[in-house]
């Protein structure tokens, strides 16, 4: 990637995040039947996105200052997975969280990388499943889970 091409996403990606942490201030702190409000969650993802962005600014700072070949844009990746994040969306609460996150995730995985699709099956398993328990069963947090149709 550019260096300012770098820094303008990780000021946008900052702005964001800075967005999310105060925005789930707004959020009611309690839900019903969940020791984990609803703000919590979102104002963790933007405290992870503010680290990460501040990180990439870090990162620019020391880019080398040569001009390097430009490469290609790559707008059929871009569109493959912004269908796909547009599809999680609109199934998360009717297919449920584990399975639209996993093939959410494999989507993603193959259409940045071919190949490897055993290992991209394995990884969107493990943390479709894995960050689920780590929510609903050890914080008692809310997801939608499974869809109806097959409990």
């Amino acid at each position: 990637m550019s260096k300012t091409f770098d820094r303008i996403a990780a000021i946008t990606f900052l702005a964001v995040g800075a967005l999310f942490m105060v925005e789930s201030l707004r959020i009611s702190k309690s839900a019903y039947g969940s020791a984990v409000g609803p703000n919590v969650f979102p104002f963790l993802l933007g405290f992870i996105l503010v680290l990460l962005s501040i990180k990439l600014l870090f990162e620019t700072a020391r880019y080398a200052h040569s001009e390097s070949e430009k490469q290609p844009l790559q707008y059929k990746k871009f569109f493959i997975i912004l269908l796909a994040a547009v599809f999680y969306a609109a199934l998360l609460e009717t297919v449920g969280y584990v399975i639209t996150t996993f093939v959410f995730l494999v989507i993603g995985f193959q259409a940045m990388e071919k190949g490897g699709l055993w290992k991209s099956v394995l990884f969107a398993a493990c943390f479709s499943l894995g960050v689920y328990g780590l929510y609903v069963k050890l914080l008692q947090g809310t997801l939608p889970s499974w869809p109806i149709w097959l409990q």
